[in-house]
């Protein structure tokens, strides 16, 4: 007997468990590996060149370590999914596939429906890359039912014994320390810039191929990530190093200078199963009790790991595919011309979207508080929102991008997944960043030709929305100041939000 296994792209992981059950049943002889570079998937949308280069590298490197490993692999490049597995298994004949479930509910649902396709029986294995798939916190969640995501991490926290003391308190005293992370960056602060890795042959021939062949956003020049687990882990090491210890405080901190500030850029590998996240919560906390990081800065890095990480994905299984059609605002915009360019007047948006159209790269307070604040406040639809996201970011994938945009960031799904919309003025962009200095832009005024639109807008977010906002117990706060505006002033904010908009296309 013959065994196909169907190593998906971004299952790169170290021990793949359809590639161990083949081998327990079949022996290395008798099994196959199939992996796929899909031209029709990686043309879906105008992805991120750097992200296709990213993609195809590590899945290259990852077959030929399966080779020098001794196992058979059959790697195609081809014009779609379908063709690649007919193809192979014209050649291979296999009498059984076995492969692990997609991260992605429309790969999800083809692996379901091959068994049929192939005549032959196709076994799908759960997804290890995920803790939720190792210990699942709310295991019969309730349809419509608001889930909080600090309990789902607390039991996450405590099921895999992550900053618990002996006696079951959070070490530190609290489960949270959000509070503390929230220092704006020094003007004279220097961040050790993450480590990169000059691309290899192998990435060079990627690059070409990319270069000739995806029309997508950004170039190829210039790509330096890690392509390799070997690579990642260097730059894990990297991060837990030079990073760590001032990660927490600085983990909202926005900067015109600095792309990374202290974070750690693990979440491409982390998507492409080129790192593990239990290994790199337990590595922050071994930083933590050595002295080497702080409680601020290791929690709140593990929160990302394990607690929103796995949140997020554990929402896109429990929500979708219903999701992607909410739009609890009636958002019916386009998305504006310039989140292709980055030219636009507003210096913030300008450096983050120029930021991401170039590296692929910005941190999650800048998509959160810069490009979906403004894409919220303007009542931009969230399908163009969602596939601006998946094809500028280098770790854009659906499972991540769906539940973070409809969410968390434009709060389309009513709050299913966070309790409140996340909107500001360009208070908090002040507070946080830099960008408020170079702008040529008035950050103090809320209406006139020079206004801030993050203020105009804001003010006529809440005046258009006050019914549904005052029903949420969280935003009374946010709406007492519109004691302030009397008739006059809010007509200007109206008109001049009006006259704002018109200019969007």
């Amino acid at each position: 007997m013959t065994v196909t296994v169907w190593i998906l792209g971004d299952q790169l992981v170290t021990t793949h468990p359809a590639l161990e059950l083949a081998e327990q049943e079949q022996g290395r002889d008798r099994l196959v590996v199939l992996m796929i570079e899909s031209e029709q998937r990686a043309g879906r949308l105008p992805y991120q060149r750097k992200k296709l280069v990213l993609l195809f590298s590590a899945m290259r490197h990852y077959a030929q370590e399966l080779r020098t490993a001794g196992y058979c692999v059959d790697y195609r490049t081809a014009p779609d999914t379908d063709s690649a597995v007919r193809e192979h298994f014209e050649a291979h004949q296999p009498d059984r596939m076995l492969t692990m479930a997609a991260s992605e509910y429309r790969g999800r649902r083809y692996q379901q429906r091959l068994s049929r396709g192939l005549g032959i029986p196709v076994t799908v294995l759960p997804n290890t890359q995920f803790l939720t798939g190792r210990f699942d916190p709310i295991p019969d969640p309730q349809p419509g039912r608001r889930y909080v995501q600090e309990r789902f991490y607390r039991k996450m926290r405590q099921h895999f014994d992550l900053l618990v003391d002996p006696d079951g308190e959070p070490s530190g005293g609290r489960w949270n320390f959000d509070k503390e992370n929230r220092k704006r960056l020094p003007a004279d602060a220097e961040p050790h810039p993450p480590i990169t890795f000059p691309p290899d042959p192998v990435t060079r021939a990627v690059m070409d191929e990319v270069e000739r062949n995806y029309q997508g956003v950004g170039q190829v020049a210039g790509f330096n990530l890690a392509v390799t687990r070997q690579a990642a882990r260097a730059a894990a090491q990297d991060f837990f190093d030079h990073r760590l210890a001032d990660f927490g405080a600085y983990e909202d901190a926005m900067s015109s200078m600095h792309e990374t500030i202290y974070h750690s850029r693990h979440s491409p590998y982390l998507t492409l199963g080129l790192l593990d996240p239990l290994e790199l919560a337990r590595e922050a906390q071994g930083r933590y009790l050595a002295d080497q990081a702080p409680i601020n800065s290791a929690e709140g890095f593990i929160r990302q790991v394990v607690g929103w990480r796995e949140f997020i994905y554990w929402q896109y299984w429990r929500l979708m595919p219903g999701i992607t059609d909410s739009n609890f605002w009636n958002a019916e915009r386009p998305l504006p011309g310039f989140f292709w360019s980055g030219e636009t007047r507003m210096n913030c948006l300008r450096q983050v979207i120029q930021r991401a159209l170039e590296s692929g790269y910005t941190h999650h307070i800048e998509r959160l508080m810069v490009v979906s604040n403004f894409c919220l406040l303007a009542g931009i639809d969230p399908r163009t929102v969602n596939d601006w996201f998946l094809s500028a970011y280098i770790d854009a994938y659906e499972w991540v991008m769906v539940p973070n945009v409809y969410g968390m960031g434009l709060h389309a799904d009513g709050g299913l997944i966070a309790t409140k919309p996340y909107f500001s003025t360009s208070n908090y962009i002040n507070r946080m960043s830099d960008y408020c200095r170079d702008c040529a832009l008035d950050r103090k005024s809320r209406t006139g030709k020079d206004a801030c639109p993050f203020n105009t807008l804001y003010w006529n977010f809440i005046l258009q929305h006050e019914g549904a906002l005052r029903s949420n117990p969280r935003m009374n706060r946010s709406l007492l100041g519109l004691r302030h505006l009397d008739d006059r002033e809010r007509s200007l904010v109206r008109k001049y939000a009006l006259r704002y908009l018109e200019t969007l296309s």
